[in-house]
């Protein structure tokens, strides 16, 4: 150990691990939520950034991956807000389609769902992503949406019921 060794704290949150571990499943999430590639990887990635900067301040170090879950959520609710604002009169927003491959294996069910989730509220929406699409349990939900675990319970109960109701299927 040298002489700056000693000196200078240890990181108390590896940034880098977290995101070689997590970057892909941020990503995904953020994908469903803004609808388009580069936005989603623009928002984890800063996210990630803002992390790097602030890993010093972090209370908890065993919750960064929470804290950055709740940054992605946040930096998707930002562009959303955004493009509402600018495209207020514009037609309905269609998921893009990225290649001819995808969209041939792209079922119509899948579409329905996504269009099915893109109606519902935001926090419903989020709450559903969060809980189907990344497997977090609720109180990981909890952590990132910032709101307590029978509030997640119960806003995954009504968007369940709210896109059966969107998909015709039977409550």
């Amino acid at each position: 150990m040298t002489e700056i060794d000693v000196l200078l704290p240890a990181d108390p949150v590896d940034v880098a691990k977290l995101f070689a571990e997590h970057h892909l499943g941020l990503v995904r999430l953020a994908l469903l939520m803004v609808g388009d590639q580069a936005t989603a990887e623009d928002v984890v990635q800063e996210a990630f950034a803002r992390t790097h900067v602030g890993r010093r301040r972090l209370r908890d170090p065993d919750r960064a991956l929470a804290y950055i879950r709740s940054a992605v959520l946040n930096g998707c609710r930002s562009v959303l807000r955004r493009r509402s604002v600018v495209f207020r009169r514009a037609e309905p927003y269609e998921p893009p389609i990225w290649s001819a491959e995808s969209a041939v294996m792209l079922s119509e069910d899948r579409r329905e769902v996504l269009a099915g989730l893109r109606d519902l509220p935001r926090r419903q929406r989020e709450a559903l992503v969060l809980r189907y699409y990344l497997d977090l349990s609720v109180g990981e939900i909890a952590d990132a949406m910032r709101i307590s675990g029978s509030s997640v319970r119960s806003t995954i109960s009504r968007g369940l019921a709210a896109l059966g109701r969107r998909l015709g299927a039977e409550s």
